[in-house]
């Protein structure tokens, strides 16, 4: 008999309990009401605990033993730790040849084809809402076309042609967003205004996906090949998902046409010498998007699996594309061209 449906448990509301009991994992919010699921019935793929709940030793040695995925976050829903099984570093394999592409050149080719998927997602979004689109024919020529076996001038050259098409993509799409909550531009790390904040808290979500596929891909996740390398960050990572955040642009681009400024809140804070108000949405708002772009993930696309069928849930495209780049890297594939999903035509929010 097969397994069962995969299921993702969520802790996302204060005073929930996660346990076990006879062999099952017991998920108690706090009024009391009990959902059990069977370690050898219900497949879980991924438990996500946030801040704020109650989790037993037991359940976590059982999600660890069976190499079930763990996600810690913060109450606004920003991944902050994993789980993670000791046998995950076994594979020495893979990241030794992880390595050898900093000389051998793949590095390259995997830092080209990361920027063209990127732009190329770029270009269907621009496209389903009728924008002016990007000129993929010269941006595969430019990509391309830059001639060197030095990963470093690579770098240089690629996150210039990368933010350009990027600067150019992010003044048409926020022109989507209803007026009262439209930025002028793309403002990252720390930003003051409530749509950005959003974009980053839903990049982070992202971030988490790319984080979890490239580690089960047995990858080393700080080892980037567009990204500069930096203490601290998690360069592939940063490349990796770097292919998705259109997927992402998309799903807010659709949940952002009924937000009101009464869905933002103005919090005061200070980072290093500045202090400022920074725009963040409210709770039940940001509870609501994590929890929709969880689903959003989980949509399925038109993207045929490995293995067999023709559509595949979106969170799986992306597990699928780090083992996919760790046998490319390995020299089981003889390239390594990202797959990009359709996208979704009526987002599901």
């Amino acid at each position: 008999m097969g397994r069962g449906k995969v299921v993702n448990l969520v802790l996302d509301s204060y005073g929930s309990f996660l346990g076990m009991d006879k062999g099952c994992i017991i998920l108690r919010d706090k009024k009391g009401k009990t959902e059990r699921y069977p370690l050898f019935e219900s497949e879980i793929g991924e438990v996500d605990l946030k801040s704020g709940n109650l989790v037993s030793t037991g359940v976590l040695t059982a999600l660890g033993f069976w190499d079930i995925s763990v996600v810690l976050t913060t109450r606004n829903g920003r991944p902050i730790a994993t789980l993670k099984n000791l046998l995950d570093d076994s594979h020495v394999k893979t990241r030794i040849c992880q390595y050898e592409a900093l000389k051998n050149g793949k590095g390259i080719e995997v830092a080209k084809q990361i920027v063209l998927a990127k732009i190329l997602g770029q270009d269907q979004i621009l496209g389903k809402y009728g924008l002016v689109r990007h000129d993929l024919i010269r941006a595969k020529e430019v990509v391309c076309g830059i001639d060197t076996e030095n990963l470093r001038y690579l770098r240089v050259k690629l996150m210039k042609i990368e933010g350009d098409y990027t600067k150019r993509y992010f003044s048409q799409i926020f022109q989507l967003f209803p007026e009262k909550i439209r930025p002028k531009n793309r403002s990252k790390f720390r930003a003051y205004d409530g749509t950005n904040n959003m974009f980053n808290l839903a990049y982070q979500l992202l971030f988490w996906k790319c984080y979890r596929a490239l580690s089960k891909a047995h990858l080393e996740t700080h080892l980037g090949f567009v990204h500069i390398l930096m203490f601290r960050r998690p360069s592939l990572v940063c490349d990796f998902e770097e292919i998705y955040r259109y997927l992402v642009d998309d799903f807010l681009i659709g949940y952002s046409k009924n937000l009101k400024l009464k869905d933002f809140i103005a919090k005061r804070e200070a980072y290093k010498d500045k202090s400022g108000k920074r725009i963040y949405l409210n709770k039940p708002k940001t509870d609501e998007m994590i929890k929709e772009l969880h689903d959003y993930f989980r949509h399925k696309v038109s993207v045929r699996p490995i293995k067999r069928g023709n559509v595949q849930e979106i969170e799986s495209l992306i597990n699928e594309e780090a083992f996919l780049l760790a046998k490319y890297l390995r020299g089981e594939r003889e390239d390594w061209v990202p797959r990009t999903a359709p996208l979704i035509e009526t987002s599901p929010v």
